[in-house]
């Protein structure tokens, strides 16, 4: 089986070097052509254009910065993609990566959307993992391949949906280091050292799978009464957090964000709800 992989940044080296590791004979492109060199002293095939990369292999990974250079790429190998399946394993928006199967198909591809959850070092084993959207026998042919790369999820037929786990768990995970570095400072403005907060702060990690899990469970089934944490003192304890904030010369932002939500909720009678509710309101 070849396969091939357009893109040989950092991910797209793992990719192709797990897929040469299990014996696999793989097709390379990439816009500079020095990036391909140690992947050729493997064996790897190297492709002059995006169309000849395409028509080497039945099945093509692309993983590159954004949808807009998939589809550049999917746009240059033109007829090529015809009869063949374009994996895209690159981050961005659901609604793009729903016009890039637009691309695909009026080419005469079959596509799948997937999005990679784990740092390059895991490509290749057990910890890596891959969500896919798309076709289910799209997705179960390419099995095979995926799997050589990590644990792949099908996650539906609705080509954005893997793009959507995406953004939301990367906003989660975003959303979360920027509270962290922004403890961290307002912690050192009061002479407390970041490996001084640390254990402490590991400690508020380790209790937040259980309050997710509530929060979760409360807006699948749209409960938010019998709080533990109500809006109204929520919004309390933002406002203190905001004034050490600008104390601390810490910009609050993301503070005073959800300060404004909360305060909606309180506005709208809800202020008694559990923080669950806020949900409602962002």
């Amino acid at each position: 089986m070849t396969v091939t992989v357009l893109g040989l940044g950092p991910m797209g080296q793992a990719l192709a070097n797990a897929l040469l590791d299990a014996n696999l004979s793989v097709t390379v492109w990439n816009r500079t052509e020095e990036k391909a060199a140690k992947l050729r002293d493997r064996g790897a095939e190297w492709a002059t254009t995006p169309a000849d990369a395409v028509a080497a292999s039945d099945i093509t990974l692309i993983n590159v910065v954004d949808h807009a250079v998939v589809d550049a790429l999917v746009a240059a190998a033109g007829p090529t993609v015809a009869g063949r399946t374009i994996v895209s394993l690159t981050s961005d928006t659901p609604d793009k990566a729903r016009r890039t199967v637009e691309l695909v198909a009026a080419a005469g591809g079959r596509y799948l959307d997937g999005t990679i959850m784990t740092p390059t070092t895991t490509i290749g084993t057990p910890d890596a993992s891959i969500l896919c959207a798309g076709p289910r026998e799209v997705f179960d042919e390419q099995l095979a391949v995926l799997a050589v790369l990590a644990v792949p999820t099908w996650l539906g037929d609705d080509y954005g949906r893997a793009a959507a786990f995406d953004v939301a768990l990367l906003n989660m995970f975003w959303t979360s280091m920027s509270g962290a570095l922004n403890a961290l400072k307002v912690a050192q403005a009061n002479g407390i050292g970041a490996t001084d907060l640390l254990p402490h702060a590991l400690g508020i990690v380790d209790i937040l799978p259980a309050i997710l899990t509530e929060v979760a469970e409360r807006i699948r089934d749209g409960r938010h009464d019998e709080a533990e944490a109500p809006v109204v003192s929520v919004a309390a304890s933002l406002r203190h957090l905001i004034a050490a904030s600008g104390e601390a010369g810490v910009d609050a932002a993301a503070l005073t964000a959800l300060q404004r939500t909360a305060d909606a909720a309180v506005a709208a009678g809800h202020g008694q709800d559990e923080i669950s509710g806020l949900f409602e309101y962002l």
